[in-house]
């Protein structure tokens, strides 16, 4: 990646970081900031901003991970069931506060890494993990916690159901500072790991059998960007709920800019999509304000159009 294309997009996700800081049902003019305005910043917007940027870096990246281990543009990482599993232990958690006085994001994080290990232990064969095998267990398992996510719906009266629609429309609203270092902790573990890996990474989207004669092993590999794209989506989904189409979208835009190295577009994909989901949240606090519109259905609403615009653009007959 060039110089001035990096240059280009650091500013942009500074000025787009920026704009969500200052933007809500109260603007705040970064060039007479008062004391009142400093506390909501600290206190309300400061918060939501990092844990937005978090959860979308980690998406992004994710996503870009996924969509070269399994050698499909429309793979994301929501198509391996972590979501459904988050969801599930999340609700669960909700709508039993009471009884089950845990931290939603310890249960939401917890879910999704039970979901990881049962798919990963689906996908296992003897040459390591195969893509086939992980894509149709991820779907499995995701249509399975949906089921069951229904079911625990249908069955709750409280208010902790309205709570968990929330929270599974993917609201910022209960972000907090207590929520960024662990989130953050993890989301660069897994990204520094499949830095570390982005050469096995390119070769696993030429095949496996290139990727055999370029001297890595398939399966080692792609056991690594699993766990590496796995930590980092759970770790999404445990700080502020489930967010769609940031880990699907992203990368397809990233790699018309940076192109499909991963060792460029794997950190572009986390900037962007952090990005992105942090002018959602901006977006979901301005538009309807007083009112507030959960970022994650601001993000499909923006992703899903430019989505389509993408594909049409690059010929997939649409």
């Amino acid at each position: 990646m060039s110089p001035a294309k990096t240059t280009v997009l650091i500013l942009a996700v500074l000025l787009a970081t920026l704009l969500s800081v200052l933007s809500g049902p109260r603007f705040i003019n970064p060039l007479h900031i008062t004391p009142e305005d400093w506390q909501i910043l600290v206190a309300l917007r400061l918060p939501r901003v990092f844990v937005a940027f978090l959860m979308g870096a980690a998406l992004g990246a994710s996503g870009a991970i996924l969509q070269g281990v399994f050698r499909n543009p429309l793979a994301d990482p929501y198509v391996l069931g972590i979501s459904s599993g988050a969801a599930l232990a999340a609700a669960f958690g909700l709508m039993t506060a009471t009884a089950l006085p845990l931290p939603v994001p310890i249960l939401a994080f917890a879910g999704a890494l039970l979901t990881c290990a049962a798919v990963a232990a689906l996908g296992r064969s003897p040459q390591g993990l195969r893509p086939d095998r992980l894509l149709l267990g991820g779907i499995g398992m995701g249509f399975f916690f949906s089921a069951l996510l229904l079911l625990v719906m249908t069955v709750s009266s409280n208010d902790g159901l309205k709570r968990a629609i929330l929270w599974m429309s993917g609201d910022l609203s209960m972000a907090d500072w207590g929520l960024v270092p662990a989130g953050a902790v993890l989301i660069a573990a897994g990204l520094t790991l499949a830095l570390i890996r982005a050469k096995g990474l390119n070769a696993l989207t030429l095949g496996d059998e290139i990727a055999h004669g370029l001297g890595f092993s398939p399966g080692t590999e792609r056991l690594l960007l699993f766990i590496a794209a796995s930590l980092m989506t759970a770790a999404a989904i445990s700080l502020g709920g489930t967010v769609g189409f940031i880990g699907l979208l992203v990368p397809h835009a990233v790699r018309h800019w940076v192109g499909s190295d991963a060792r460029f577009s794997v950190p572009a994909a986390a900037l962007v999509g952090g990005a992105l989901l942090c002018l959602a949240d901006g977006a979901g606090r301005t538009l309807a304000a007083p009112l507030e519109i959960p970022a994650g259905v601001i993000a499909a609403l923006i992703g899903a159009p430019c989505f389509l615009i993408i594909l049409r653009k690059k010929g997939y007959g649409l």
